[in-house]
Order: C-alpha cells, then sequence, then structure tokens
C-alpha cells in the first residue's frame, strides 16, 4: 500500500481546504478529449496536410499520438502514487528541482490563460458569421460568463458540463468518419465523382509530395491538437479512486484519440485534394470538415460545423479555466504566492484562483482591435510551445522518480500503475518534444513566440531564485 503526499488529502487550517474529488472515470476521458479536440483537429488540420500532403499528414498526426501516449505513460504513474491538483508542477518540484516545478506550474498556468483569450475571440468571430451586426465584445463577455459560471458552481459540475460539451464533439468526428467512409467505398454518392473515390487522392501526387521536412515542421500544431490529454494529471487530484480511474482514463482517450484523429485526416485526404484541404478561405468555411459535408450533400453543413467548432471552443475554455486555475492554487497552497490564491469556498473550488485566470486572458481579447492574425498565431505559438515544455517536465520527473524508486531497492511491481518500456518512454518522449520545440525556429510566423517564451521561462527562474529561494 503506497502513501500519498497530496495536499488534497490534508486537513489544512485556515487558508486552504482540501478541493474536493467528485470526479469518475467518464468525466476524466471526457475532458481529456474535451481538452484535445478542438481548434487543432477542426481548423489546424487542414493546414497540416496542405503542407504535409495526405502520407505525411497522416504520419504527423500518428506520430503525434504516440509523442502523446508516451507522455501520458509517464503522468499515468506519477498521477497514481502522487494525485495531487497542480499535477506537473509538484512532480518537477520533487523530481526535478523546485525552481523548475515553479517554472512548470507558471507556464501551464500561461498556457491556458492565454488559450481562453483566444478561445473566446475565435467563438465570438463565429457568432459574428451568423449575426454580423452584434458585437465581437458582447459575445465574448457572454462566453466568459457562461465558462466562468460553470468553473464557479462546483467541480461536479464542471466535470458533468464537459462530459456534455465534449460529447457533441465526438458525436460530430464519429459521423464524419463513418459518412466518409461511406462515400470513400461507394455506398452513398459523393459530388463530383461518379464512381467510389476510394483513397486514389492519397497517393495522387506521390507519397510526399511537399517531401519529409514539414511532417517535422508541422509537428507543433500537431502536438498541439493533442494538448489537453494531460488534464487527467490535473484532476487526479480531484477525482475518486486514482489508482483505478487515472490508468483507465489515459488509455481510453489517448487510443480514442489516435483513431478521431488518424481516421478524420484520412477520410479528408481520401475525399480532398490536398492542396483544397488547407484553403484560407474567411472564416468556418475553410474547415475540410465543411467542404466534405457539403460535397456528400449534407443540408446546412457549414452551420452544424460552425455549431460544433463555438462548442469545441467553450469545451477547451471550460477545461482551460479549470486546469490553469488549479495551477494557480497550487502555488499558492506551496506559499509561492500569496495565500489568498489558493482560498476555496464551501463547494472546494478556488474562487479567487479562477477569477484572477479570467483575467489572464485579456490579451486574446486585444487581438479584436489589433492585428488579430498577428497575435492569434502568435498566441497559439505561445500556448503551443509552452505546452511541449511541460510536457518534457513530464519525461523528465518520471525518470528520475523511476531511478529513485529503484534506488530505495522498491521494485516496478510495488507501483499501482507502472509506465512500461522504462526508460525508453520517458527518454523518447523528452527527445521528440524538444525536437518539437525547436522546429518552431524553422518557422518564421513562430520566432516571436519561440523567443517571447525563452524569456518568460528565464524571468521565471529569476523570480523563484531571487524571491522564494531564500525563504525556503
Amino acid at each position: 500500500m503506497q502513501t500519498s503526499h497530496s495536499p488534497n488529502d490534508a486537513t489544512h487550517q485556515g487558508n486552504s481546504a482540501p478541493l474536493k474529488r467528485a470526479m469518475s472515470t467518464r468525466h476524466l476521458v471526457m475532458i481529456s478529449l474535451g481538452g484535445a479536440i478542438g481548434t487543432g483537429l477542426f481548423l489546424g488540420s487542414g493546414e497540416v496536410i496542405a503542407q504535409t500532403g495526405p502520407v505525411g499528414a497522416i504520419l504527423a498526426y500518428f506520430l503525434g499520438g504516440v509523442i502523446a501516449y508516451m507522455v501520458m505513460l509517464c503522468l499515468g504513474e506519477l498521477a497514481v502514487h502522487m494525485p495531487e491538483s497542480g499535477s506537473f508542477g509538484a512532480y518537477a518540484k520533487r523530481y526535478i528541482g523546485p525552481g523548475t516545478g515553479y517554472t512548470v506550474t507558471w507556464l501551464y498556468w500561461l498556457t491556458w490563460s492565454v488559450t481562453l483569450g483566444t478561445e473566446f475571440t475565435a467563438a465570438a468571430l463565429l457568432m459574428q458569421e451568423w449575426f454580423p451586426h452584434i458585437s465581437m465584445w458582447l459575445w465574448t463577455i457572454i462566453f466568459g460568463v457562461f465558462v466562468f459560471t460553470l468553473n464557479m458552481v462546483s467541480s461536479r459540475w464542471f466535470a458533468e458540463s464537459e462530459f456534455w460539451l465534449a460529447l457533441v464533439k465526438v458525436v460530430t468526428v464519429v459521423a464524419f468518419i463513418l459518412l466518409g467512409l461511406l462515400a470513400i467505398f461507394g455506398v452513398i454518392g459523393y459530388q463530383g465523382y461518379e464512381s467510389a473515390p476510394l483513397f486514389s487522392n492519397l497517393t495522387a501526387q506521390g507519397w510526399f509530395p511537399e517531401g519529409l521536412f514539414p511532417i517535422f515542421t508541422t509537428m507543433l500544431i500537431v502536438n498541439f491538437a493533442f494538448s489537453g490529454t494531460e488534464l487527467i494529471g490535473v484532476a487526479a487530484g480531484e477525482t475518486k479512486d486514482p489508482a483505478k480511474n487515472v490508468p483507465k482514463a489515459i488509455n481510453t482517450a489517448i487510443f480514442r484519440l489516435l483513431i478521431f484523429f488518424v481516421g478524420t485526416i484520412l477520410v479528408v485526404t481520401a475525399l480532398l485534394p490536398h492542396q483544397e484541404a488547407g484553403l484560407a478561405a474567411e472564416g468556418v468555411s475553410s474547415s475540410p470538415f465543411v467542404t466534405v459535408f457539403q460535397h456528400i450533400g449534407i443540408p446546412y453543413a457549414e452551420d452544424i460545423i460552425r455549431f460544433v467548432i463555438i462548442t469545441a471552443l467553450l469545451s477547451a475554455a471550460n477545461s482551460g479555466l479549470f486546469a490553469a486555475s488549479r495551477m494557480m492554487w497550487s502555488l499558492s497552497y506551496q506559499k509561492q504566492l500569496p495565500q489568498v490564491f489558493s482560498k476555496v469556498n464551501s463547494r472546494g473550488i478556488p474562487y479567487v484562483a479562477v477569477m484572477v485566470t479570467m483575467l489572464g486572458a485579456m490579451p486574446g481579447l486585444l487581438s479584436e482591435q489589433f492585428a488579430p492574425e498577428l497575435i492569434f498565431t502568435n498566441l497559439l505559438g505561445i500556448a503551443a510551445f509552452t505546452m511541449v515544455v511541460v510536457w518534457m517536465s513530464i519525461c523528465l520527473s518520471h525518470f528520475n522518480f523511476r531511478r529513485e524508486w529503484y534506488k530505495q531497492g522498491r521494485s516496478v511491481k510495488e507501483l499501482g500503475f507502472a509506465a512500461p518500456l522504462f526508460p525508453i518512454v520517458p527518454i523518447l518522449g523528452f527527445v521528440f518534444c524538444l525536437i518539437t520545440c525547436l522546429s518552431m525556429v524553422f518557422d518564421p510566423s513562430m520566432r516571436i513566440s519561440f523567443f517571447g517564451c525563452l524569456i518568460f521561462i528565464a524571468a521565471c527562474y529569476i523570480s523563484y531564485y531571487r524571491f522564494y529561494h531564500k525563504k525556503i
């Protein structure tokens, strides 16, 4: 029987009460699917296909899934051993170093608070396509209030709302794959083709029409598409029976995502010439989902997909606000932020952290007024880069944890959940994530984000060793 050092289990006096354990496997799986199935799949997939070609895109998403799975296996072992809210920060603090733990927690907070603003802005832009006379600001405020309310009621309410929001996306993706396969095999008609298209588009212009290099340069978009799976680790601290539910949720979520992502790309690339998949048309009509649905003859395809993407954005914002506020709670709990941030209400919600994180979404909201394309691209670059750095910290924490475990004379059998193939899994996960980070240097539109993130990381370390290290 292993001991867990979770602050959630502690009866902590004064500034903070334990967070409530109210989530089941069903909630965990949908939270991670909800965090992952978003603009990265509905809009980003078209760009990856256009840059890499059909076979390249399928390989890129498959590789992205394998990387995500390796990271989640590492996280699963750590989360079962120490189920904490603010998980990766706590693991990095203990198994890499306190300065790194502090930095990782801030990076993850930055990832989601930046993403929040872009999600609200994108959802408001889509609403404007339906209601052109209503200001974007109004929609942004409405969506902000909606997500804020879901997070403030209770963690059970948050999990339940996320379950249903994510379900809309999952049903759409499954319907898309099934209808697409029926069109590919000629069971239903597809506009512009007399006989079944089958898979002729996949290799119509050779196996890799754009070469092999774009597979690696698009890995940041692909990895960002899988980001959100690590929310299982954040939610572990508020999960009933983490030893049983966390590993189950990780396996279920990753395999479903692989089927959804690779299946979607397969259908899109079989039914559309790859240059068409990433046409930068205005608004939601640029989604390859819309084009395929329209060719199959689904009425109101654009409206359906617009509704689904808005749901996807709100679901990702819902998960993001949850994750970022738990990171802030964790920093405050460890006395690295003023104690006010770890205050929780009677329902176990760290309400001050939730309110302050909502303010962190403000830069994203500025994109309506100033160069939306530039701000949006850079904010997404920041979110993707910081996410991948957090993934690297999970792999390194797991590597160091297992080495320490062996040094204590303990065996793998004593672990509640053990990641297979140690040390290959954490090493490969770390190396692939590092390559993904460095690929940003080769993309001129991402360079500002890349160097901006490095400055932020340096600032975190400096502030930690300048202000907190001495106290400790």
